[in-house]
């Protein structure tokens, strides 16, 4: 508890006034935003507390459900650029995992989640899997084995047009030492003479080649049939409850996001390589840290703008978005052994512009000797002083350094970004704000607040219904008194103002 009251996590009101109060401020919003001096705001006040039915106030936790039975895992396997990522969009029914016409693009176990028939099922993108590779390839091929050994169905995808090759024979051995179902797909039959050639995969001892164009769609749903028909009731896949928090970790190539994850899943989840841009597709792991779950979301490293990105880079770049707008607070990872740049300074107010919760870490500690102590911390003052609220972390992911202090710094931004105000005590404080620091005389005018009230929550967003417009300056100056009085750590806060407009008199 904190001196005033109020509940530090959850952010409840003290009172059940309290409580009415943020309910009727909500409601009083449209009938204040035309108010005039005949009108008295205490009035109006008690007008919507005589209509509301004032429930309590929202809080930060977050509902659960039962856990349910595992999800079947199906795996999509196969040799570089036979299709497997377009097969996985075929399925999902849209672009979710990037796609390029070269080979490699994708390099991580990329889970989805599919349905078919009123199925529900975790399908795993991979990449290409040789046996004869060395280096980052290697890594890829490891991962796409690993998917093999977990999944409860695995289909194997041959390219039609080039037929089996000793890779396919290779993987046909990996597939019975793994002893599940497989599926045998020809993909790039876009035609009837290619499904023809099809038939020479029988060869492989897998069964009936299934013809499939994931390009266009041909006989998608007759693999979909088989894939379920062949499918377990209950599979491998961990039975999520519903509400885990979801991270995402941003930052530029290589400055350690997939080390970051590994580290904190305890496992060679994703490749990890000296090579920047290792990842393309967003990972989502579920991890359990601190007795709680929660989902990562490993990005791919945003080096540009997307307009100046291209190829895969392009798409990677829009999924890295679209993985910030579902998740509820990011993890900007900047390197602390180099000069802070332009596009660490562009990603975190990428992340502010996005309403989500905010930590930093500064990754590579142990790379960090005193003289750039000094340097990192006036190049930290200077790009990073318009989000002073952000918590900042000094971590080493390859080290496992201060790893441990992430998952406070993350439980600190979830709960401000989910508190809430009650509006008796917004507008107790805000009249004492106001009449210590009023707002200065422009014009011969003095604009005054007259009424606020905390609109929503996830961000924090504020509606003040004032007698004219606040300088910014003015604005900022109540934002950062809003944090000190009621700990809004982590999170952006949203100011927005009502002007009053005079009625013309009769």
């Amino acid at each position: 508890m904190s001196d005033d009251g109020r509940d530090e996590i959850g952010g409840q009101p003290d009172t059940e006034d309290d409580a009415s109060l943020d309910s009727i401020g909500l409601a009083a919003g449209d009938a204040f935003a035309d108010f005039d001096d005949d009108d008295d705001p205490e009035a109006l006040l008690a007008q919507f507390a005589a209509e509301a039915d004032a429930p309590g106030a929202e809080t930060d936790d977050q509902p659960s459900r039962p856990e349910s039975a595992g999800r079947p895992v199906v795996a999509v396997v196969g040799r570089p650029n036979v299709g497997k990522s377009s097969l996985v969009n075929r399925i999902l029914g849209g672009r979710a995992a990037v796609v390029e016409d070269v080979p490699g693009v994708t390099r991580d176990r990329v889970s989805y989640d599919a349905e078919w028939a009123g199925r529900e099922f975790e399908l795993v993108d991979t990449g290409g899997w040789d046996p004869k590779v060395t280096g980052m390839a290697a890594s890829v091929a490891a991962q796409a084995e690993r998917a093999m050994h977990e999944a409860d169905v695995v289909v194997l995808v041959v390219d039609a047009t080039v037929g089996a090759t000793d890779t396919e024979d290779a993987v046909v051995k990996v597939l019975r030492r793994a002893g599940v179902p497989v599926l045998l797909v020809a993909n790039k039959c876009d035609d009837a003479r290619t499904e023809l050639d099809a038939a020479a995969l029988w060869s492989l001892g897998l069964g009936e080649p299934l013809p499939v164009s994931a390009l266009h769609g041909r006989g998608s749903g007759d693999f979909l049939d088989a894939l379920i028909a062949v499918m377990p009731t209950n599979g491998r896949g961990a039975a999520t409850p519903d509400g885990p928090r979801r991270v995402a970790l941003l930052g530029k190539p290589n400055v350690g996001k997939s080390s970051l994850l590994n580290r904190l899943a305890g496992t060679e989840r994703v490749v990890v390589d000296s090579v920047a841009g290792t990842t393309v597709d967003p990972v989502d792991e579920l991890v359990t840290l601190g007795g709680k779950q929660w989902v990562f979301i490993d990005t791919a490293g945003i080096r540009r703008r997307a307009k100046e990105a291209s190829g895969h880079e392009y798409y990677a770049t829009l999924r890295t978005r679209g993985a910030l707008a579902r998740s509820e607070v990011a993890v900007v990872l900047i390197d602390a052994s180099e000069p802070v740049t332009e596009q660490d300074v562009r990603l975190v107010s990428m992340v502010v512009e996005s309403g989500r919760a905010l930590v930093i870490a500064l990754n590579k500690w142990d790379l960090v000797d005193d003289e750039r102590r000094r340097y990192l911390e006036r190049e930290y003052d200077r790009e990073f002083g318009q989000v002073p609220w952000a918590r900042r972390i000094n971590l080493s992911a390859a080290t496992g350094r201060h790893v441990d202090r992430l998952v406070p710094a993350l439980e600190q931004a979830l709960n401000s970004w989910g508190r809430r105000v009650s509006t008796g005590r917004l507008n107790t404080f805000l009249r004492e704000l106001r009449d210590e620091h009023p707002h200065p005389i422009r014009g011969g005018k003095q604009p005054r607040i007259m009424f606020a009230t905390q609109a929503a929550v996830r961000p924090p967003t504020f509606v003040l219904f004032t007698t004219g417009f606040l300088e910014a300056g003015y604005r900022r100056f109540i934002e950062r008194r809003i944090r000190e009085e009621f700990a809004f750590t982590g999170t952006p806060i949203v100011i927005n103002l009502r002007i009053r407009e005079k009625r013309k008199r009769r």
